[in-house]
């Protein structure tokens, strides 16, 4: 076998291939061997569009929600059904058999007897258990399914606990402030999901702890500056919209911003009608 230097083995890549017409000639620089395009700085390819990412942050509901009336007529047909087809629980029997040792007690054919694995102690009858139980009923007071003075504070997450809710924030986009996702702009190094991430912790001051769904964004929505702000190097902005479950509603400090927390049906107040069909997308209907 005959060993070839590096400089022999670029004279035979240099070479025509012979008897192939039209064949292409190729080299190879070896390395340290600067070629003249080499020396000229390549200018990075920037996109026009600046890219921002957005959190639709979603406070699921705390309670269920109200029956409407069709359930609620499959509800107590379904409560008879299984009532009738149900067997007596340990209860119901101990009841029926309280019952006819009382009628024993109070007829001719009581024998004292059967009382004798009792002794001195007090027998507690099923029917004293229950009257102990309703008391306990009557004396609980149950949370307010409805809070009419909470519920119209648009500020609170703890409004509205049958309705899933959605986090907006008051934003400055150029000359105007307005209601949106809480959104940041992307930076050279980090993902769209931790831009997602930053922006969600710069409007709540890291106050609520969220979860996100997956590291792809879930929409986009797209909008060109005026052309009078238009330049070759700023066309418009894309913002990617990342789904996240709010998991912890206690905030640490106060908001950066202002802060809203509203229903599906309400975002129509306060959302340009092109954003909002974009961000309708993204909410979890549950």
């Amino acid at each position: 076998m005959v060993s070839r230097s590096f400089p022999q083995l670029l004279t035979c890549f240099n070479r025509t291939a012979v008897g192939s017409a039209g064949c292409r000639r190729f080299s190879i620089t070896p390395p340290g061997r600067a070629t003249p395009q080499s020396n000229t700085a390549v200018e990075r390819v920037t996109s026009p569009w600046t890219l921002m990412a957005a959190v639709c942050l979603q406070r699921l509901p705390v309670i269920t929600a109200d029956c409407s009336p069709i359930e609620q007529r499959f509800k107590q047909m379904m409560q008879q059904m299984e009532l009738e087809k149900s067997l007596l629980s340990d209860h119901e029997l101990r009841l029926m058999e309280d019952a006819e040792r009382m009628s024993r007690k109070q007829g001719n054919e009581y024998d004292s007897d059967e009382e004798e694995g009792h002794g001195d102690q007090a027998i507690m009858l099923a029917q004293d258990l229950e009257d102990t139980w309703e008391q306990r009923f009557k004396s609980f007071q149950p949370a307010p399914r409805v809070r009419a003075d909470l519920d119209k504070d648009l500020t609170s997450v703890q409004r509205c606990l049958a309705d899933s809710l959605v986090l907006l924030a008051e934003q400055q986009v150029g000359a105007e402030k307005l209601w949106l996702l809480p959104q940041a702009a992307w930076q050279e190094g980090e993902t769209l999901r931790q831009t997602a991430e930053r922006a969600l912790c710069s409007v709540t001051a890291a106050g609520f702890k969220a979860t996100f769904l997956g590291n792809a964004p879930c929409g986009v929505y797209k909008y060109k500056l005026p052309k009078a702000a238009r330049t070759e190097s700023s066309v418009g902005t894309k913002v990617f919209f990342f789904k996240a479950i709010l998991a912890d509603s206690a905030p640490g400090t106060a908001p950066n911003t202002a802060l809203l927390w509203v229903k599906k049906s309400e975002l129509q107040k306060y959302l340009k009608p092109a954003y909002m069909m974009k961000v309708d997308r993204c909410i979890l209907s549950l």
